[in-house]
C-alpha cells in the first residue's frame, strides 16, 4: 500500500512539474502564464523568456527522472528506482526551499512546487 501512495504522490509531482516546463518552455509569453509568475509587462516577458525556458527544462528533466524511477521501482529494480526517485522529488523539494528564500510573496508557489514532492518522497522512504 505504502509504494502505491508512494508512486501516486510521485507522479503527481512528477505531472506538476511537466506542467511547469509547459508554461515557463512553451507559453511563458501568454499574458496569463507570465502574469501568473508575476512578471509586470509584455516586455519583461520576452526579456525573461530564455531564462524561464531554460528553468522550464530543469522541471521537465525532474518529471522525467521521477518517471523513470517509478518504472524501474515496479519493473523489479526496486533500490534504483527507489534512488532515483528520491533524487528527483528530493531536488523539486530543494527547489521550493530555494524560491522560499527569495521572499515571502513565494510561499504560495513554493507550497504549490514543493508539497507533491515531499509527501512522495517521505513515503517512497518506507516504500
Amino acid at each position: 500500500m505504502a509504494g502505491i501512495l508512494a508512486t501516486a504522490f510521485a507522479a503527481l509531482a512528477a505531472l506538476l512539474h511537466v506542467y511547469i516546463f509547459v508554461m515557463e518552455s512553451v507559453q511563458w509569453t501568454q499574458p496569463r502564464i507570465w502574469k501568473r509568475f508575476g512578471v509586470a509587462t509584455q516586455e519583461q516577458a520576452e526579456t525573461t523568456k530564455p531564462m524561464a525556458y531554460n528553468q522550464g527544462f530543469y522541471n521537465l528533466f525532474l518529471a522525467i527522472g521521477a518517471i523513470i524511477g517509478i518504472a524501474l521501482f515496479w519493473a523489479g529494480a526496486a533500490v534504483a528506482g527507489r534512488a532515483l526517485v528520491l533524487f528527483s522529488l528530493g531536488c523539486m523539494v530543494a527547489a521550493a526551499l530555494v524560491l522560499l528564500t527569495t521572499g515571502g510573496k513565494y510561499a504560495r508557489a513554493a507550497a504549490i512546487q514543493g508539497t507533491l514532492p515531499l509527501v512522495g518522497f517521505v513515503l517512497f522512504v518506507f516504500a
